[in-house]
C-alpha cells in the first residue's frame, strides 16, 4: 500500500463552498485541518446538514453528539460509516453495527480479552514491538514516524492477541485502506477489502477448529451467546473484522497524532521526558484533542436533536473528534493542555457503543510514547518533508517525517 494521501486515489466530489449548508468530510481542507471549520459548524447550530451522502447531519456540540449516541430508538447503527452509497447490509461487525436488544450479548462476548489484566499480560509484548520498530531505524537519525513506527504497533498487538502472524499486518493495513477510506466512494474496494477479509480469517477459524488455543479467535470459537448457544461462524468472523478495523487505524492515528505534537512543542516534550508520571494524563488530553474516531448512524425515525428537526432516510455523521473541541464541555477546548485535570472526552464514544477496547488502545498509546521519549527524546518535524492526513473516518497522520538525534 502506498503511503501518499488517499485523496489521489479517489473520485472527486465537488470542493466545498459553504460549510454550513454542504459540508463534506473528505474533503481535501477537512482533512488538512477541520479545526476551524468545526468552530463555524458550531456557531451556526448544534446540527447541520448535507445533501452529499445522500442526505447527512452532522452534530456540532458535545450536547448534541451525546443525545444521539444514547438514542437507539430514532438512530442505528446499522451503518456505522458515511458513504456515498446505501446498499443493502450484507456483511455485519457485532456489536459496533447492532442494536438493542441484540448489542448486549455480543458486546458481552468481546469484554474478557480486554480487561485491564489481560493489558497488563499484553504489555511486555507490545513495548518489545516498540522497541524491535525504533531499532529499525534509530540509527538513520530520520524516518517516516507514520510508515516506520505508529501503523505497525496496533498491527503487530492485534495479530499477537488474534493469534496469527504479525508479517500479516500488510495485509490488514491493506484492507483497513480499502474499507476505511477507498470504500467511502467506492463500493468494489469496499466490498472487496471485506471479502478478502473475510476469506483470510475463514481459513483461520476452520484451523482453531481443529487445533484450537489460548489467542482470542479460539476464545471466540469457545464462547456461548444468547441462550448458551455457540456464537456462529459469520458472528465470530463479524467480530474478527471489527477487531481488525476498530482496533489498528485508531489506534496508529491516536499515537501517530501525539508524536506530530510532540515534535512540534518542544515544551510538552520536553516535560514528559522530565514527568514521565504525567504522560497517562498527557495521552488523556492528546485523545481529547485529536480524536481519531468520526462514527456514524442512521436515522429510523424523525426527531429532533437539540431543537433541530432530524428527518428519518438520512445518515448522521457522529463527530466524536468535534464534540471533544466544544468549548462549552471543555475550557480552553482548542488548546492542548497536557496535565488538564478534569477530562471527560469522548474519543471513545459515548453510549451504548462506547469503545471495548479502551484499555488496549491506551495501553498501546501509552507505551508508544514512552519507549520513544526514552530512546527518541529529541525530535522535530522534517521542514524537507509533508505531514498527510487520511481521509474520512479515522483522522491520523499516515505520512510523517521526522528527524532526531544527529538530525535534530
Amino acid at each position: 500500500m502506498s503511503d501518499s494521501p488517499s485523496a489521489s486515489y479517489l473520485p472527486e466530489h465537488p470542493p466545498v463552498t459553504d460549510w454550513v449548508h454542504d459540508f463534506d468530510h473528505t474533503d481535501p481542507v477537512w482533512t488538512d485541518d477541520p479545526f476551524p471549520i468545526w468552530e463555524t459548524l458550531r456557531a451556526a447550530s448544534p446540527v447541520v446538514h448535507t445533501e452529499r451522502f445522500l442526505g447527512c447531519y452532522m452534530p456540532t456540540t458535545y450536547q448534541a453528539v451525546k443525545e444521539i449516541a444514547y438514542d437507539t430508538e430514532h438512530f442505528s447503527s446499522r451503518r456505522v460509516i458515511v458513504r456515498d452509497v446505501r446498499p443493502e447490509i450484507s456483511a455485519r461487525a457485532p456489536p459496533i453495527t447492532s442494536d438493542p436488544p441484540e448489542h448486549k450479548p455480543a458486546k458481552q462476548v468481546l469484554l474478557p480479552p480486554f480487561t485491564p489484566d489481560a493489558m497488563t499480560r499484553l504489555e511486555p509484548r507490545v513495548r518489545a514491538i516498540c522497541n524491535e520498530l525504533i531499532d529499525e531505524f534509530i540509527a538513520d537519525g530520520h524516518c517516516d514516524a507514520a510508515a516506520r513506527y505508529t501503523k505497525h504497533i496496533p498491527v503487530r498487538a492485534i495479530a499477537h492477541m488474534l493469534g496469527i502472524p504479525e508479517k500479516d499486518g500488510d495485509l490488514f493495513i491493506k484492507w483497513i485502506h480499502q474499507i476505511l477510506e477507498l470504500g467511502i466512494k467506492s463500493e468494489d474496494e469496499m466490498m472487496n477489502g471485506v471479502r478478502e477479509m473475510t476469506g483470510y480469517f475463514m481459513a483461520h477459524l476452520e484451523q482453531r477448529k481443529l487445533e484450537p488455543g489460548d489467542d482470542l479467535i479460539s476464545q471466540l470459537l469457545r464462547a456461548k451467546g444468547p441462550g448458551g448457544q455457540p456464537l456462529t461462524d459469520e458472528h465470530v468472523l463479524g467480530s474478527l473484522r471489527l477487531l481488525l478495523i476498530a482496533g489498528i487505524d485508531t489506534t496508529w492515528s491516536a499515537i501517530g497524532s501525539s508524536l506530530w505534537h510532540l515534535a512540534r512543542t518542544p515544551a510538552d516534550r520536553e516535560r514528559l521526558i522530565a514527568e514521565p508520571a504525567l504522560i497517562p494524563t498527557a495521552i488523556e488530553e492528546f485523545l481529547r484533542a485529536y480524536s481519531p474516531v468520526t462514527m456514524a448512524r442512521e436515522v429510523m425515525k424523525e426527531t429532533s436533536i437539540s431543537g433541530c428537526p432530524v428527518k428519518a432516510g438520512n445518515m448522521v455523521l457522529l463527530s466524536f473528534p468535534a464534540a471533544n473541541r466544544d468549548p462549552a464541555m471543555f475550557p480552553d477546548a482548542d488548546k492542548v493542555v497536557i496535565d488538564r485535570k478534569e477530562n471527560r472526552h469522548a474519543a471513545f464514544g459515548l453510549g451504548i457503543h462506547r469503545c471495548v477496547g479502551s484499555n488496549l488502545a491506551r495501553m498501546e498509546m501509552q507505551v508508544a510514547i514512552e519507549e520513544w521519549l526514552k530512546r527518541i527524546p529529541d525530535f522535530r518535524l522534517d521542514p524537507a518533508g509533508k505531514v498527510t492526513w487520511s481521509e474520512g473516518t479515522v483522522r491520523g497522520p499516515r505520512q510523517l517525517p521526522v528527524l532526531f538525534g544527529k538530525n535534530a
